[in-house]
């Protein structure tokens, strides 16, 4: 410092380091003489990796020193170098050292101080860091590498891309929107209502530019509202095509949209120097990873439900050839309960931990991506699997990306993102002498939106008490709550009751009669939306003033078949509010629960040709029934409480008593009425000896044509028996319909065998989705012609949708359905 304090010139580094001098300090902070800023605080020999930035006298930020491999923590939150031994933490360094472990404050400058502390080596940062708020605010600004959370927006982008035509819905978008299509829609808003169908495409058209403008990291926030807000639209239109992983893609969307995932490897980056490899804070990945463990996490904690761990959820995945290596030395009963149930609950409890740490992550890499490739196989979940892989990289080192890009041949690492060390963010904190240096308003924002978030979305899947009309037997829609597989369900029976106000008259509507989807049949929101359109739609039909009523019998993870709604209420003018229980809702009869395992003694006791259905039904309600004809072995057996049963046509009534049964009249209707004070149990059990009989006529067809063809049959075949050995029918004979039968399922059985090969299979699989594709690019072009031309004569738009449609080569016929088709009691 020259005389009366004036500054001198800068000076040198104040500290060197060396890889010969042990000892020495990986990096230190630098001062010019005097005070005055100096130049970079770090030097280092060619080949040592750099570290951290220059800090200035009086804790100024000095000149920032260039950023060199740096390398996630565990936990993936501090930024430092691989060389021993650790540097200060930034922003403290400073200001205050970091204790040791044994207590003794390490001096800076000094290589003789312990190793960090356990929390630094575990969660990447010091548990003090999170006792004020300003530090708080200063870790989660700490700069990282943007080369990880540029790769996953560009896959994302690329997913979302590939979604649209698919799951939501381009490729088909017109059999969903048709103008003038009388349809009953289901939206979680009352006020909104579809667009014109060439409107929609429009919409779905700047949905997909946006997904493609996220991929390229071109005019990125404009990309981001330009995908989210048509996403939103389309979500909130329809809650039938809710499910966890459509709301998953909007939420990490919008965290998207507010983060700097532009700034490797993206197009903005190649127009605007100041953006292009440039540090990211902190947040943006915590932001993101919290996302996806609490999607693993809380999926996890609803898997701790008794149906999931008692192996009655997904209990017959375990027959799917995916699980076949396991069924080798397992039963099939152990490989639901140990591998499918069991497995899936200890990996989403422990997915978002292992992946947290770096000792664990590698394993943690190797089952994951196991499961989300087995559930892409099992499961139709469009994208889910792909976009949960490519969250992999964000619990990674944040420059793993660079490492692909150096392995790359010379001559195509200039088409790719720049392996450089990134430069310095105005939007990162790094570090200063006092408290608070440097920290602005937005950072302080940035930290409290992160905290908000993250609690909202912990909170979100428990919330279920604030909105309980959504309530049924489960908790809330599904599809926010990350309660994933956890419920199974089967439908034996629905119907629909209509009464004309006026009239009186009563007649029937097919289930899902007006509606394109049949999620309905489980909510009791969607039943009210569903019997407020069909109030309306019914006058068209000369039916004044309906009434609906519903009677849905359901089976929930192997339970008894039992009744959803009171079928005794007309839903038009019954209550219903999303604040509070819905009152005409039957509740599920969970106490019956240890009764499945019982069920399932009974099911094993059957033969082949035996079937069974089990009902539970409510005291004061009855059942009616109708035997088809092809069930002529048609019995019911009472297992708890006490039946009346009705013979409409005999007119007669039989009282049964718990183990008690009869045998049931087919082609009839019966009722059956639950007389005890509390819920009945009962079964069927039925025969379909159409189907019997046509097993075993087919099985003598196969056994005589292998006679035909040793020779062991002399006599001559019919003539209607000819075509069995390829032989044309001759003229005049007429085909015998079993002999027609009997050659389609050979056809369709060689068909298998021919298809079923891996090449195959592959080529089926790309000529799909080509073809959707095809057709997804073909009807957006002419709704945007119709937009801008007008629409042209209907003979003509006829025409161009066919073309639109074509799939190449004519496509087999699709095989008639077995007319003897083993079927249930229609109930």
């Amino acid at each position: 410092m020259g005389s009366g304090g004036t500054p001198g010139p800068p000076g040198p580094p104040a500290v060197t380091w060396h890889p010969e001098t042990p000892g020495t300090p990986a990096c230190s902070t630098g001062m010019g003489s005097g005070g005055t800023p100096g130049p970079p605080a770090v030097t280092w020999h060619p080949g040592t990796p750099a570290c951290g930035t220059g800090i200035g006298s009086g804790g100024t930020p000095g000149t920032p020193g260039t950023p060199g491999n740096t390398r996630d923590h565990p936990g993936c939150s501090a930024t430092h170098n691989p060389v021993p031994p650790h540097p200060p933490p930034r922003g403290e360094a400073a200001a205050e050292p970091p204790p040791s472990p044994t207590g003794t404050p390490k001096s800076p400058g000094t290589g003789t101080g312990p190793g960090p502390g356990l929390a630094r080596r575990l969660l990447g940062f010091e548990l003090r860091e999170l006792t004020r708020w300003h530090r708080f605010v200063r870790l989660l600004h700490r700069p990282q590498d943007p080369a990880a959370l540029g790769a996953f927006r560009a896959a994302f982008g690329l997913l979302m891309a590939l979604d649209v035509p698919q799951e939501r819905g381009l490729g088909h978008l017109d059999q969903r929107y048709l103008d003038g299509l009388e349809v009953c829609r289901f939206p979680l808003l009352p006020f909104l209502a579809p667009l014109p169908l060439d409107w929609m495409y429009l919409l779905y058209t700047v949905m997909f530019l946006g997904a493609l403008g996220i991929m390229l990291g071109c005019c990125y926030r404009l990309s981001c509202v330009a995908f989210l807000c048509p996403y939103w639209y389309l979500l909130l239109l329809d809650k039938t095509s809710w499910n966890n992983h459509s709301y998953l893609y909007g939420l990490l969307g919008f965290q998207l949209a507010l983060l700097g995932a532009d700034r490797y490897g993206s197009v903005d980056g190649l127009f605007r120097p100041q953006k292009r490899n440039a540090h990211v804070p902190l947040w943006n990945y915590a932001l993101l990873r919290a996302q996806v463990f609490i999607v693993y996490f809380i999926a996890g904690l609803k898997k701790l439900d008794a149906d999931w761990v008692g192996g009655f959820s997904m209990g017959t995945l375990a027959r799917h050839w995916l699980f076949a290596p396991f069924r080798l030395v397992l039963s099939e009963e152990l490989t639901s309960r140990l591998v499918v149930h069991g497995g899936g609950l200890v990996l989403d409890l422990s997915a978002g931990f292992l992946l947290f740490f770096d000792a664990t992550r590698p394993l943690a890499l190797v089952f994951v991506t196991y499961f989300h490739c087995m559930n892409s196989q099992l499961f139709s979940i469009g994208m889910f699997s792909y976009t949960m892989l490519a969250t992999n990289g964000l619990f990674c080192r944040p420059e793993w990306p660079r490492g692909l890009v150096a392995r790359c041949p010379r001559r195509l690492q200039a088409w790719l993102p720049s392996t450089e060390p990134p430069q310095p963010s105005p939007d990162c904190h790094y570090g200063g002498r006092r408290a608070r240096g440097g920290l602005r308003p937005r950072q302080h924002l940035a930290a409290a939106f992160t905290i908000l978030y993250v609690l909202e979305q912990l909170f979100l899947p428990y919330s279920h008490f604030i909105t309980q009309g959504y309530n049924n037997w489960t908790n809330g829609l599904y599809g926010y709550s990350w309660d994933m597989m956890v419920h199974s369900r089967f439908h034996q029976h629905v119907k629909i009751t209509y009464r004309d106000g006026l009239t009186g008259e009563v007649g029937y509507l097919k289930p899902g009669a007006f509606t394109q989807s049949r999620r309905w049949r489980d909510h009791a929101d969607m039943l009210k939306q569903y019997s407020a359109c069909l109030s309306r739609l019914l006058p068209r039909y000369n039916v004044s003033q309906p009434q609906i009523y519903f009677d849905v019998w359901v089976s929930i993870n192997e339970r008894f078949q039992q009744r959803l709604v009171d079928p005794r209420v007309d839903l038009v003018r019954a209550p219903w509010s999303p604040w509070t229980p819905t009152p005409w809702l039957l509740p599920l009869l969970v106490d019956l629960s240890p009764w499945r395992q019982r069920l399932q003694e009974l099911e094993a006791q059957l033969d082949g040709h035996t079937d069974t259905v089990f009902i539970a039904d409510f005291p004061g309600l009855h059942l009616e029934n109708f035997v088809s004809e092809d069930l002529g072995n048609t019995s019911l057996r009472v297992l708890k409480g006490q039946v009346l049963v009705e013979l409409v046509e005999q007119q007669q009534n039989h009282s049964l008593q718990e183990g008690q049964g009869m045998q049931l009249p087919a082609g009839q209707y019966h009722k059956v009425h639950t007389v005890s004070p509390e819920p009945s149990c009962y079964m069927y059990l039925y025969v379909n000896t159409t189907a019997m009989e046509l097993e075993q006529n087919l099985t003598r067809l196969r056994e005589l044509r292998e006679r035909v063809r040793n020779g062991t049959e002399q006599a001559p075949l019919p003539p209607e028996l000819r075509p069995l050995l390829g032989e044309p029918l001759p003229a005049g004979a007429p085909l015998d319909p079993l002999v027609s039968l009997f050659l389609r399922r050979e056809q369709r059985q060689q068909r298998r065998e021919r298809d079923s090969s891996l090449a195959q299979r592959l080529r089926r699989f790309l000529r799909r989705k080509f073809f959707l594709f095809r057709r997804s690019a073909l009807m957006t072009m002419i709704a945007l012609r119709n937009l801008a031309l007008g629409r042209p004569a209907p003979e003509r738009l006829a025409q161009e949708v066919a073309f639109a449609s074509w799939r190449g080569e004519e496509e087999e016929a699709r095989p008639e359905s077995d007319g003897g088709a083993p079927r249930g009691p229609e109930l």
